[in-house]
């Protein structure tokens, strides 16, 4: 290619790099400007129902004027009114805990301040929503699905064998129990159909993993003096620059399962891992554990491990189950159902 080619090519990068860096940072802009107006909206309300009782039918004529004098701006109806309302009752200082509000969209902050009722889980969703660009949707599936109460909750050892840096984000990283009820699988599942399944939603699987996994394979093999070996599923992990071994068990945990992954570390470490990747880290999922058993496990080991549990079938909430009712309630409405149509036809 003739020079002046290259060097066309290599201007026409870099200006298109920065006009999409100068779009990027408008958006964000404009962005932050109407998440601060809508606070500054939901003040000024607040401020004078406090001071002058305003109520819902004043809310209801300026939110008709308003969309009458600005007929092309979305935005101003009577309920996003009242949600600019209660998002200044709720973050009088323009923030969700530590994170600046105004770096989300808007229905991202709406959905925060409905759908989540503790501060300390709004405020974590809050900037684990920034800093990896979460979807409205992918938001609402992380409320759903709990992450909160699942991340960083694996029984590991990486405080005793990483680095204090490292170790937190690896706790970070991982999380107890994973939600496998996408697979459409039941819990007869072997340990080949689960791994079959995950591959075949590997973009599921990824998304339930986290952000910073990267699939290398499935069944990798592992030759040590003339053994072969196979590791059910293997991952790179992006931020914390290591490789995931990833084993799986279709029964409850046992302490041996620990001692073959740590096999398995110390053979990727000597075979595999760069002299610029850190130590490879391991995460065996199994239907259920004995969190004191799994400890006691994990402290003899020398290779960085996790523990989590799976679940193919999402369990229902506690206050569903509770209000289900049980066969012999419906055994016995049924019952009472019979006889009283029986007693209405003899009558």
């Amino acid at each position: 290619m003739p020079p002046i080619q290259n060097s066309y090519i290599s201007l026409f990068s870099d200006i298109k790099q920065r006009i999409q860096t100068a779009r990027s940072r408008a958006a964000l802009a404009v962005n932050a400007e109407l998440i601060r107006l809508y606070w500054d909206i939901g003040r000024t309300l607040l401020v004078r129902r406090e001071k002058e009782g305003w109520g819902g039918k004043v809310v209801d004529r300026l939110a008709a004027d308003l969309q009458a004098a600005f007929p092309g701006m979305k935005g101003l109806s009577r309920a996003n009114l009242k949600y600019m309302r209660y998002f200044a009752e709720c973050c009088p200082d323009l923030r969700i805990g530590q994170q600046a509000a105004d770096q989300l969209p808007w229905f991202h902050l709406v959905t925060l301040l409905t759908k989540v009722d503790r501060d300390p889980e709004r405020e974590w969703l809050c900037c684990r929503a920034v800093q990896e660009g979460w979807s409205r949707a992918a938001l609402e599936a992380n409320i759903s699905n709990r992450l909160f109460d699942r991340q960083g909750q694996t029984v590991n050892n990486f405080e005793a064998r990483m680095p204090a840096v490292e170790a937190a984000m690896a706790k970070e990283a991982l999380k107890d129990p994973y939600l496998f009820d996408f697979l459409g699988i039941g819990e007869q599942a072997q340990e080949r159909d689960i791994e079959d399944a995950l591959t075949r939603h590997i973009t599921r699987f990824l998304l339930e993993l986290g952000a910073g996994f990267a699939f290398v394979g499935k069944q990798v093999p592992l030759t040590v003096g003339g053994d072969r070996f196979l590791l059910d599923l293997l991952f790179y992990h992006t931020r914390l620059k290591c490789y995931v071994v990833v084993e799986l068990k279709a029964k409850d945990f046992k302490p041996e399962h620990a001692g073959k992954l740590n096999f398995y570390l110390t053979a990727m470490d000597a075979q595999v891992k760069a002299s610029d990747d850190r130590p490879t880290m391991g995460l065996l999922l199994c239907r259920k554990k004995n969190r004191m058993v799994a400890e006691y496990a994990l402290s003899g080991m020398e290779k960085p491990l996790g523990i989590s549990e799976y679940q193919l079938l999402r369990a229902l909430p506690d206050p569903l189950d509770r209000n289900l009712p049980t066969i012999e309630d419906l055994e016995e409405a049924l019952s009472g159902e019979l006889e009283l149509r029986a007693s209405e036809e003899a009558g």
